[in-house]
């Protein structure tokens, strides 16, 4: 199986053949529609944002340290991975030069309604930024069941999708059932034999594609140059039920108190996004 690569489809054509039947796809040209394409690069953003700061693992880092970390990232001794900056709380300068953020495919997104925007459900408009070698440092499925938007504005990163119903070759942890405990990228067959049997698909995205991650997808990724992206995510009717029932379990582990005021607030919100549809 490989993944499809589309260029210039209706949103109704995306629904129909990857959105419902829940298939990840890479778009060739969708952040056409960004000032940000063609735009972001190392010294872009250092030209621009040198100084706005990164905490990362205890350690503090400016935007030029942080490019100088990746310029000089290699397989043997890669940078940390990912460096990542919420757009919306740490750049907000970036939002024009991503709108529409929903690249005209992401619709609808209630998670864009206001009542979203403080971001407790992950998601946060998200810019990441990694070198050679730096790899997401697990295969795993987005929290709260959300969809993934992903659009490689710099470089070339390599992903790694399982299609769906391959959860038991892949071992979920049993105290984190949205990870595995497999190291895709150098497995254990003894400890993991049923492994064997998955089929991993990989594929590298671009500057300007992005790749559409349906919930649910479990996922990975590897940078192999110097990479800049932008990932959101997508909450409506398709996904809001497992949404709730996560927001719900992941809540109750801080008490039910928390649980009941959390879950109620995420109930409202989806409720207010299927009135607007």
């Amino acid at each position: 199986m490989e993944i499809q690569r589309v260029d210039n489809i209706t949103h109704q054509e995306f629904l129909k053949n990857f959105y419902e039947p829940g298939i990840p796809v890479v778009f060739k040209n969708a952040s056409s529609v960004w000032k940000a394409k063609g735009l972001f690069s190392p010294e872009w953003f250092k030209n621009n944002y040198g100084e706005r700061i990164l905490n990362k693992e205890g350690k503090t880092y400016t935007m030029s340290e942080v490019f100088n970390l990746v310029e000089n990232s290699t397989v043997e001794n890669p940078a940390p991975y990912p460096l990542k900056y919420n757009i919306t709380t740490d750049i907000p300068e970036l939002l024009p030069l991503i709108q529409p953020l929903n690249l005209n495919y992401a619709l609808p997104n209630w998670l864009e309604s206001q009542w979203f925007k403080k971001g407790y459900w992950g998601s946060a408009t998200e810019l990441f930024i990694g070198g050679p070698g730096g790899k997401f440092p697990y295969l795993h499925l987005d929290y709260y069941h959300l969809n993934a938007w992903i659009t490689q504005l710099y470089g070339e990163k390599q992903f790694t999708v399982f299609p769906r119903g391959q959860e038991d070759l892949l071992y979920p942890k049993a105290d984190d059932p949205w990870r595995s405990e497999v190291n895709i990228f150098e497995p254990d067959y003894d400890k993991f034999p049923k492994y064997k049997d998955a089929t991993p698909i990989h594929f590298t995205v671009g500057p300007g594609e992005t790749l559409f991650i349906p919930f649910g997808t479990w996922h990975s990724a590897y940078s192999l140059t110097t990479t800049i992206s932008v990932a959101f995510d997508q909450l409506n009717e398709k996904n809001y039920k497992p949404f709730l029932k996560d927001v719900w379990n992941f809540k109750r582990r801080q008490g039910i108190v928390k649980a009941l005021t959390m879950h109620s607030y995420a109930w409202l919100g989806c409720k207010i996004g299927n009135s607007l549809k």
